[in-house]
């Protein structure tokens, strides 16, 4: 067990890391700078890996049933933890969320890292906005690392894997999007603490994934599943859809797959889970 790394958060994310990284994990409810130094002075860890946060039950609009609760954990929590962070001299890796960035498909430029054209009409998006903007002008000095993720993609059964959701709704929107398959995920993770990365990383795959390409894998593996394809804009969601760009990544040494090369391994690993 790695005693160095504490992991705060026991949702999707934070159990995977939990895994792989074979480190604690730590659910206990943070309201206060005092609740998190509480934490810091009972496990001494080297690293925080902050994945406390609140994306909504069924979608993100459920963030609208409960705003109190959704500001507290993905804004006011990760400004706590990185002031408890500094002062005690230890490194926190916050993890964030690509959700909150405007695109324009026909300009067809992938998102990158110091980006502000910021996607203000959800207020999930606000809510992580508002924690990045703080973590990222104190990463200019201090040991903090924003890693962003997007739509997560994983090998395995879970309500949060983009595949469940997909199997489940059996109709997909056909607009490219950048998506974390969360094993190569976790490997970025490792990578950036291990040469001490500090800053804000798009940690996702290259490329675009769109969803009837998932689909039609799965279909291979499973000739008997149908789903049709339908138009994005007749749903009337609010939602952000963007490609995002993982040059800085890979510029750190970080061997970054493509999102459409893994999905043959998803589907396959997948189906025997």
């Amino acid at each position: 067990m790695d005693k160095n790394i504490l992991i705060l958060g026991k949702g999707f994310i934070g159990e995977r890391l939990r895994d792989a990284f074979d480190c604690r994990i730590n659910g206990s409810i943070i309201r206060s700078f005092s609740d998190a130094r509480k934490l810091i002075k009972k496990y001494k860890p080297r690293v925080i890996i902050n994945c406390i946060g609140v994306t909504g039950r069924s979608n993100v609009d459920d963030c609208e049933l409960d705003i109190d609760g959704v500001l507290l954990a993905n804004s006011f929590i990760p400004v706590i933890l990185a002031e408890v962070a500094l002062r005690s001299n230890i490194k926190l890796v916050h993890i964030s969320s690509g959700c909150i960035f405007n695109y324009d498909y026909k300009k067809n430029k992938a998102v990158k890292e110091e980006s502000q054209d910021y996607f203000f009409e959800l207020f999930y998006s606000r809510s992580k906005i508002y924690a990045e903007r703080a973590l990222e002008a104190l990463a200019r000095d201090y040991n903090i690392l924003i890693a962003r993720i997007r739509i997560p993609l994983v090998n395995a059964r879970h309500p949060k894997n983009i595949l469940d959701k997909l199997l489940k709704y059996k109709q997909v929107i056909d607009i490219p999007n950048s998506v974390t398959y969360i094993p190569d995920f976790i490997r970025a993770i490792r990578h950036l603490i291990r040469i001490d990365a500090k800053g804000t990383y798009n940690v996702l795959n290259k490329g675009a994934l769109r969803y009837p390409k998932l689909m039609r894998v799965y279909q291979k593996h499973v000739p008997s599943f149908k789903y049709t394809v339908i138009d994005f804009h007749k749903l009337g969601l609010v939602r952000t859809n963007l490609v995002m760009s993982t040059r800085k990544l890979e510029k750190s040494g970080f061997k970054v797959r493509n999102i459409n090369s893994v999905l043959e391994e998803c589907v396959k690993e997948y189906l025997k889970s």
